[in-house]
């Protein structure tokens, strides 16, 4: 017995879940693209058996959802007898498994999907044929998302959405696939496996919109919106703490020089323009620069004289400490 085992990747987020279901409801009809789905169901999540010379066809999955839509997708196209069954997963004894199998006309419904050729030999390429149309690529992208895709809740702190293969060249034609469309995506070699997936927010949305997941693009969409003002919230708080920072520490240094010329010197002994600032700062140490020159010569002081202002107090008062200072 040969058997070619292509394990269901489980759900790891309800918002990936929701999607899915969402996926699994869109009505079949006898248009070809939705043999590209069953396709793809097939080839990355089923397994097959041959023994005594006959062809049995399973396929598993955690989510009830997606083994319906196998089953409605084969009883739809092909009218045969579909047995299924669920068990408790074994580990943590947790989840269902749903099991579909198919006993009839295996090899001639797997040769029509471009899965098995004439010698019972699977196919690790994306057949032309299945893919000959954009609706047939997206067909079979909802197939291979619904067969080994995964996103993140748009509320976490990235962005990220994936599907996983474990054949190399599949993976390959598969982000060929999604860049037919602009999306971005890469290959990444996984210890099981290899994945091809999307970090950019945009192009996640426009391959949820691609497969036809609508509502779970209002819900991504508006969590992105939320997110990106949130962040913007927080870039403009940022700032505005980094530019109080920075007019608390030049102030502090500011009056620290002043002090330095009144201890040593006395203010009195500087020039008067000089003077009437260093007051105002010592009066208002936490004015910014911009309040501080609205309150000198009726506000027609300007920022850029005050801060000439304050660099020759700066110099007076490092020529003090250093010993240097020569009465003009």
């Amino acid at each position: 017995m040969s058997c070619i085992n292509i394990e269901d990747r489980g759900e790891y987020m309800s918002y990936a879940s929701d999607m899915k279901k969402e996926l699994t409801m869109i009505e079949i009809t006898r248009d070809r693209e939705f043999l590209s789905e069953l396709s793809a169901l097939i080839k990355m999540n089923g397994m097959l058996n041959i023994a005594n010379g006959r062809l049995s066809l399973s396929f598993q999955t955690e989510n009830a959802s997606i083994a319906r839509r196998m089953y409605s997708l084969i009883k739809f196209f092909y009218n045969v007898h579909i047995n299924i069954s669920v068990r408790k997963k074994l580990k943590l004894k947790k989840n269902n498994v749903y099991i579909c199998r198919l006993d009839q006309n295996v090899k001639e419904i797997l040769t029509e999907l471009y899965i098995l050729d004439d010698n019972y030999t699977m196919r690790i390429d994306i057949a032309d044929e299945l893919i000959n149309s954009e609706e047939k690529k997206r067909a079979y992208l909802r197939g291979a998302f619904l067969a080994g895709g995964s996103v993140n809740n748009p509320r976490t702190s990235s962005y990220h959405m994936e599907i996983f293969s474990h054949y190399k060249e599949h993976n390959k034609e598969l982000n060929d696939l999604l860049n037919s469309f602009n999306l971005n995506s890469r290959t990444l070699e996984r210890k099981k496996g290899f994945i091809v997936y999307i970090k950019e927010s945009e192009k996640i949305a426009e391959f949820i919109n691609l497969v036809g997941a609508y509502q779970a693009l209002f819900q991504f969409e508006d969590e992105r919106i939320v997110r990106d003002i949130n962040n913007s919230v927080n870039r403009m708080q940022n700032c505005d703490m980094a530019n109080m920072n920075k007019t608390v520490n030049a102030s502090a240094k500011q009056v620290e020089d002043i002090n330095v010329i009144e201890e040593r010197l006395g203010l009195d002994n500087i020039d008067d323009k000089l003077r009437i600032v260093a007051e105002a700062r010592l009066k208002y140490p936490e004015y910014p620069l911009k309040e501080i020159a609205e309150m000198i010569e009726d506000g027609k002081l300007s920022k850029s004289g005050l801060n000439h202002r304050f660099r020759k107090i700066a110099k007076i008062a490092k020529e003090l400490r250093d010993g240097t200072y020569q009465a003009k």
